[in-house]
């Protein structure tokens, strides 16, 4: 009954007021309808068009600006492209085969394939597009395990690593192009026409595309947009007809009511770091304690809106390994943390950090400190700003953290719990989980992949170095019953192009 009624006075804190309309989480992709609009909120005149900030990047891996990113799918193609499980289907490849030490891969090419100028494709395109993205801000903690990517004039590509990894074409999304004299090309469905300094950009359907399939429409308008405030007043008057967001981020915009979310799973973790270097979580018995002590459908459900799936393993519940026997051996139960606590004897204050600037995290946090607080600990909650919050990450100043992060498509925990990892702030060192970690990201796709990430996700759950909270949804928002049949994926929200706009 404590618990209950905890729960239930956290469902009235003021900061879920600001909440984005809540749903069920994303099942066959069925969007979120809000409250259908009023004749005020925008009329259907406008016809549908895509926002676009003309000042910034349209550039295929150098493009940082959020819409801009949603509008590459329809322009660029790479090797794969991951579905909504975060699998890799064949795009631009047509077969590939690992060598036997597993340093190189070899890839044929679709033949027929040519950029929107008529230019075919050939492996020196892939080769070029991948060593310029080994390269760049957004992908390079991604390929971070390619050593080289070489082609000529033909159909094949050879990628050499500097370990094993068995899931590389779930790394290799990336978008191929062509650049010639300050122009990109793409193998897309559409093709960008129009002037950026008239403002009058379109989307226009390829000719001759590889694919051929039928497109959603021939052609999509885009409207300029130069600072938020713009986005937010094109949307809310259906100037712009689709935009992609984290409702539960940092700063998240304020759109109005009247709109439908389809949200899709991504790879982006909320967990709790645990410092083993020193103070009391070094006490695995105390580790195992605090995991099963998290309520994590409450925290997904009443203080995330919904817009989390829980999770107590660090891989996304989409995914295929996501091995259920693991996660129940850290799932919600009182009295296990309670007679965990008791082995684990005397525990002195425990303090857990949180980054202050997003109130979904502190709203957790306040909540899973209460919750151990009720169970006979003394936690306090320290809520920092960035610099802080990184300054005492990076020095070992906490006992707790709850922190974010976002995965790489293939679910490699070697950054966060590899020894010396570049994100391992909680200090964790072991040959078992080193040795583990190097046979998961050795495994091939398919079952023996599955069995090894098995193996992986039972050995975390005794050891519990971290302990995963949720992964995050993120959402398409397109005005109510103006678009049908979206299927988001995290990589491409127009994924599988059968969606349609209604007339």
């Amino acid at each position: 009954m404590r618990f209950f009624s905890l729960l239930l006075a956290l469902a009235l804190l003021p900061a879920l007021a600001a909440c984005a309309p809540g749903s069920e989480g994303p099942e066959e992709s069925d969007p979120v309808q809000t409250e259908q609009p009023s004749p005020s909120q925008g009329g259907t005149a406008v016809p549908f068009a895509l926002p676009v900030y003309p000042d910034s990047s349209l550039h295929p891996i150098q493009c940082v600006n959020r819409a801009n990113q949603t509008l590459l799918p329809l322009l660029y193609e790479g090797l794969f492209q991951l579905d909504g499980a975060f699998e890799p289907q064949p795009l631009l490849c047509q077969s590939w085969q690992e060598s036997e030490d597993g340093l190189s891969w070899t890839f044929t090419l679709k033949s027929g394939v040519t950029f929107s100028d008529g230019t075919p494709l050939t492996a020196r395109h892939a080769a070029d597009s991948l060593n310029a993205a080994r390269q760049s801000e957004r992908y390079a903690a991604r390929l971070a395990g390619l050593t080289g990517a070489s082609g000529d004039e033909g159909l094949t590509l050879t990628v050499t690593l500097s370990a094993p990894n068995g899931a590389l074409p779930a790394l290799l999304d990336v978008p191929v192009y062509l650049e010639r004299d300050g122009a990109c090309y793409g193998t897309g469905p559409y093709v960008l026409t129009g002037s950026a300094e008239d403002e009058a950009l379109v989307l226009t359907a390829r000719e001759g595309w590889h694919l051929g399939a039928a497109l959603p429409m021939e052609r999509i308008p885009l409207t300029p947009i130069h600072q938020t405030e713009d986005l937010i007043h094109a949307f809310d008057t259906r100037e712009a007809g689709l935009v992609t967001t984290d409702l539960t981020g940092t700063g998240s915009l304020g759109y109005a009511s009247g709109y439908e979310a389809w949200d899709y799973d991504t790879t982006t973790m909320v967990y709790l770091i645990f410092n083993t270097k020193s103070g009391p979580c070094r006490d695995g018995t105390l580790r195992l304690a605090l995991a099963r002590g998290m309520d994590r459908t409450s925290i997904a459900n009443v203080l995330f809106a919904r817009r989390v799936a829980p999770s107590a393993l660090p891989v996304s519940p989409a995914s295929a390994l996501y091995d259920q026997d693991a996660a129940d051996a850290l799932s919600y139960s009182v009295d296990e943390m309670s007679a965990l606590l008791e082995r684990a004897g005397t525990v002195g204050e425990l303090t857990l950090i949180v980054n202050s600037e997003n109130s979904f995290k502190t709203s957790a946090a306040d909540f899973l400190a209460q919750q151990w607080t009720g169970a006979g600990l003394t936690v306090t909650v320290e809520k920092l700003d960035w610099e802080d919050y990184l300054d005492a990450l990076e020095r070992g100043k906490f006992d707790l953290c709850l922190a974010e992060t976002a995965l790489t498509p293939d679910f490699d925990l070697t950054a966060l719990l590899g020894t010396g990892g570049s994100l391992n702030y909680g200090g964790w060192s072991s040959a078992e989980t080193d040795a583990l970690l190097a046979a998961f990201r050795a495994a091939p796709l398919g079952g023996e992949r599955a069995e090894t990430a098995a193996l992986l996700y039972q050995h975390l759950a005794r050891q519990v170095p971290l302990a995963p909270v949720c992964f995050k949804y993120n959402s398409v928002l397109t005005q109510w019953g103006v678009v049908e049949g979206l299927t988001p994926t995290q990589a491409n929200a127009f994924y599988g192009l059968g969606w349609s706009v209604e007339e």
